[in-house]
C-alpha cells in the first residue's frame, strides 16, 4: 500500500495543487476585497475573543492577542480540513463518478487550501511579534514539527471521516459537536496552564491534540520554551498510524462509495 501511495501522490499531486490553487482563486472572485479576507477574517476573530476575555475577563497572559490568534490559526487548519471532509465525496460525486483519481486526494487539495491560509495568519503573527517586540530563540523551530504533526493528523482524520461521511448521514452533525467541545477543550482564549487544575489540566492536555499542539506552539513561539515533547512523540506515531489507517480504509473501500451515493 506503501508503494501505490507513493506512486499516486508523485502522480496526482499537480493536479491537487491545480484545483487548490482554482479554489482559492474562486473563493475571492466575487468579494470586493479580494484576498484581503483572508486577512481580516481571523483578524476579526482574534479582535472578538482578545476583547470579551482581556477586556471582559481581565485575562493577564503575556501577549495576548498573539496568544489568541495563534490558537485560533492552528485549530481553524485542523478544524476545517477534519470538518470539510465529512461531505468530501458527496460534493465531488461529478468528479469521482466520471474519472478515478484517488480518494484521499480531494481532501489533500482541501489541506493544501487551508495550509495557504494559515501561512498567510503566520505571516500576521511574526508581524505582531515584531510589534510586541516578543523574544525569539532557536526553541521557535519546534513550530515545524508542530505544524507537520497538525497537518499529518488532520490528513489522517480527515481520512477516515470522509469515508464513513458516505454511510452515515448524520455523521456531519456529530463531527461538529466533537469539534465544538474540543475548541472549548483546547484553550484557544485562555490559558488551561493557569485556569484549570490538576488532574483535568493534564488530561486536558494529554488527551486532546489539537490542545497540545497549540500549547506547544505558543511555548516555543511567544515563551521561548520547549514544547511538550513526550507528548509531541506520542501523538506524531499516532498521526502517522492514523494517515495509514486512514488512506488503507480508503483504498479499500472506494470502488464502492458511488454506489452508495
Amino acid at each position: 500500500m506503501i508503494d501505490r501511495f507513493i506512486m499516486d501522490i508523485r502522480k496526482y499531486f499537480a493536479y491537487a495543487r491545480y484545483s487548490a490553487w482554482s479554489d482559492l482563486k474562486a473563493e475571492v472572485a466575487s468579494s470586493y476585497l479580494n484576498w484581503l479576507w483572508w486577512i481580516l477574517d481571523p483578524l476579526m476573530f482574534m479582535l472578538v475573543y482578545t476583547f470579551i476575555a482581556g477586556v471582559v475577563f481581565k485575562s493577564r497572559v503575556d501577549y495576548f492577542p498573539l496568544f489568541v490568534f495563534i490558537g485560533l490559526t492552528i485549530w481553524d487548519f485542523f478544524s476545517k480540513n477534519v470538518q470539510g471532509s465529512v461531505k468530501m465525496m458527496r460534493l465531488n460525486v461529478g468528479i469521482i463518478s466520471k474519472v478515478y483519481i484517488p480518494k484521499y486526494i480531494l481532501l489533500l487539495q482541501r489541506v493544501m487550501v487551508n495550509a495557504f491560509k494559515m501561512m498567510i495568519c503566520w505571516g500576521l503573527i511574526v508581524i505582531m511579534m515584531i510589534i510586541y517586540r516578543v523574544p525569539v530563540t532557536f526553541n521557535i523551530l519546534y513550530l515545524i514539527p508542530v505544524l507537520i504533526e497538525i497537518t499529518l493528523l488532520s490528513f489522517g482524520i480527515g481520512c477516515l471521516v470522509m469515508h464513513f461521511g458516505v454511510f452515515v448521514d448524520d455523521l456531519y452533525n456529530v463531527v461538529q459537536i466533537v469539534l465544538r467541545l474540543m475548541f472549548y477543550m483546547s484553550g484557544i482564549f485562555y490559558s488551561i496552564e493557569d485556569k484549570v487544575e490538576d488532574p483535568l489540566r493534564t488530561i486536558m492536555i494529554s488527551v486532546n491534540p489539537a490542545s497540545m499542539l497549540i500549547n506547544s506552539a505558543r511555548l516555543c513561539v511567544l515563551y521561548s520554551s520547549a514544547p511538550y515533547r513526550k507528548l509531541m512523540l506520542i501523538w506524531g506515531v499516532v498521526s502517522v498510524f492514523v494517515c495509514w489507517l486512514g488512506v488503507h480504509v480508503v483504498y479499500k473501500y472506494e470502488n464502492s462509495y458511488v454506489k452508495v451515493m
